[in-house]
């Protein structure tokens, strides 16, 4: 399921390019079009689980104006080293999604993690063009520090939904965080690039794709996913985002350099260890079932 999620996630940022809107623009649509479906959806949920607790709706607000943030910097830095590589940068929260759960929840951290974290920023840093030769027209010291300050919002976000996931409800927690993003991108897009409605029908069009698929198919998908997850696990699956926007960077024509290309491989290797280590621990953890009906065998 958060595979699943990561791909919708991975294919916004190309929607966001082909989109030609601003950051502000293209965060606020991104919201306010996905509460078009998420709002039915929220209360035909209500109706069947119940209503969510204050406390936990209290924690799905704090998540959506943490994702507001997000999305106005992650489209920044798209603008600025493109939508494959930002998608890269932005994975910064794999650092601090597990830190957060420590301070917070005292989630213990892998020691495989903290060993795993100077190479997964090493390859972030070769991804964005900050070490070594960016791609042509890139501004890679611009779309590195917005890349940076959406991945504590997308961290903040994450670990904030995961805090008040599960509980019978995943329409409603998506709704409420939306309806958040939404105001926060307003606010801040808005006083940064503006947000502009006398857009072409070829921009709607790929907001429209944006909202329904990066926001809420997405985040449908990944909101019941990530809280069975360990932190340390769901950040790094969740890092996989790259790979599959770098494909479809790729197929709209952008061209990253030897070394980015470098640093989104050594991304993937890193992540690929991180996950194949922790599911071998599982695996080895996990009781063996008798045969039989109920008879323990000899």
């Amino acid at each position: 399921m958060v595979l699943g999620g990561s791909l919708c996630i991975s294919a916004s940022a190309v929607f966001v390019k082909l989109s030609g809107t601003s950051a502000g623009t293209a965060a606020f649509f991104r919201c306010a079009i996905a509460l078009l479906v998420l709002v039915p959806l929220a209360l035909a949920e209500r109706r069947t689980a119940g209503p969510r607790s204050w406390r936990l709706r209290r924690l799905d607000l704090a998540a959506g104006l943490s994702l507001g943030l997000d999305y106005v910097f992650w489209a920044a830095a798209i603008h600025n080293v493109g939508a494959s590589i930002a998608t890269v940068v932005i994975n910064i929260q794999v650092v601090i999604f597990p830190l957060l759960a420590r301070a917070f929840t005292r989630t213990p951290v892998p020691r495989r993690f903290v060993v795993a974290v100077p190479v997964m920023l090493l390859g972030v840093a070769l991804a964005s063009g900050a070490v070594g030769a960016p791609a042509e027209g890139g501004n890679p010291g611009a779309g590195a520090a917005f890349g940076l300050i959406a991945g504590f919002g997308y961290a903040g976000y994450l670990f904030l939904m995961r805090l008040g996931g599960g509980q019978g409800h995943t329409a409603g927690p998506v709704c409420t965080s939306t309806a958040a993003a939404a105001i926060a991108a307003a606010l801040i897009g808005g006083a940064w690039t503006g947000v502009d409605i006398s857009l072409d029908v070829h921009a709607w069009g790929w907001l429209t794709a944006l909202a329904l698929i990066g926001q809420v198919l997405a985040w449908l998908v990944m909101t019941p996913a990530l809280p069975r997850l360990a932190p340390s696990v769901g950040a790094a699956l969740l890092l996989l985002q790259p790979v599959m926007a770098l494909a479809l960077g790729v197929a709209v024509g952008e061209r990253p350099t030897v070394s980015q290309l470098a640093g989104c491989v050594l991304v993937v290797l890193v992540v690929w260890g991180v996950g194949r280590r922790r599911g071998a621990r599982a695996k080895a953890r996990m009781p063996l079932r008798p045969y039989g009906r109920g008879k323990r065998s000899a």
